[in-house]
């Protein structure tokens, strides 16, 4: 699997992104933080792929990865990786940190090292914090965050989007032999199977989802006390992405996990819908 950038003629990520919610969030951005964004973004997909796309051994997986650190040593030592070129602008204007793009690749391995199924809590969080909350933690130094608001808002809207996310992707993540929901929810709920079809097929699953969507509106409410004290930085982007999964949360919950279900998305009217309802784009 190749890890080198995409050529000109492939999909840039503004258009592999169009219509999603996330697209909706960047596009009130200023171009030249849009841009750092989709940077972040493209990034983020491409180590993804190496952990989700058919086809390469666990093996070819690890390589492919390992590129990856590789690559970004070298780019913060002075090289210029061609796989890292499009990065080097927001690196250098807004500070964005090695550790942080090292976390995703080890959030990658994580998916890499073996099929995640039913993990305890405490290592479901950690690879929320690597996957989801590190991508925060570059993305608020684009929206120009100090600090410490910066780093909580990452901690707890990572973790809400990204609960919110496993609960949507029951499964397709079972398809791939993956379970993501805790041990803990499942043991609540009574299923004693970590094996993904047979737990998700469990009428008892939506017990389980209801203790993790229990865990996701803890962190949205988190989410809303740092953005309700006005923090320095552009604010509209973390607001609108809260806002919409909030709802997909709200409307997974009000349908339920019993299967059979269907995966709950917003379309583009509902987006602008709930932009304007919540004054984000007053």
């Amino acid at each position: 699997m190749t890890v080198s950038a995409a050529t000109e003629a492939a999909p840039t990520p503004e258009a592999k992104l169009s219509g999603s919610s996330f697209y909706a969030a960047m596009r009130i951005l200023p171009p030249h933080e849009r841009a750092a964004m989709f940077a972040i973004y493209d990034f983020c997909r491409k180590v993804d792929d190496i952990a989700d796309d058919p086809g390469p051994t666990r093996e070819e997986r690890h390589a492919a990865l390992d590129r990856w650190r590789a690559d970004l040593d070298a780019f913060y030592a002075g090289h210029q990786p061609v796989g890292c070129r499009d990065l080097a602008g927001p690196v250098r204007d807004y500070g964005l940190e090695l550790a942080d793009f090292l976390a995703v690749i080890d959030g990658m391995q994580m998916d890499v090292d073996a099929d995640i199924r039913a993990p305890d809590f405490a290592t479901l969080d950690l690879y929320c914090d690597r996957v989801a909350s590190a991508v925060g933690r570059l993305s608020v130094k684009v929206f120009g965050m100090d600090d410490e608001p910066g780093r909580t808002l990452a901690y707890h809207l990572g973790r809400a989007l990204q609960f919110t996310n496993i609960l949507r992707d029951l499964d397709e993540d079972a398809g791939m032999g993956r379970l993501y929901l805790p041990a803990e929810a499942l043991a609540a709920a009574g299923i004693t199977t970590g094996q993904p079809t047979a737990a998700i097929a469990d009428p008892r699953i939506d017990a389980a989802c209801r203790w993790l969507a229990a865990k996701a509106h803890e962190h949205y409410a988190l989410t809303d006390d740092i953005l309700s004290k006005r923090p320095r930085g552009r604010m509209k982007t973390p607001a609108l992405m809260m806002a919409v999964y909030g709802r997909i949360l709200k409307a997974m919950e009000a349908e339920g996990w019993q299967p059979p279900r269907r995966r709950i998305s917003l379309g583009r009217a509902r987006l602008l819908w709930v932009a304007l309802t919540t004054g984000i784009l007053a």
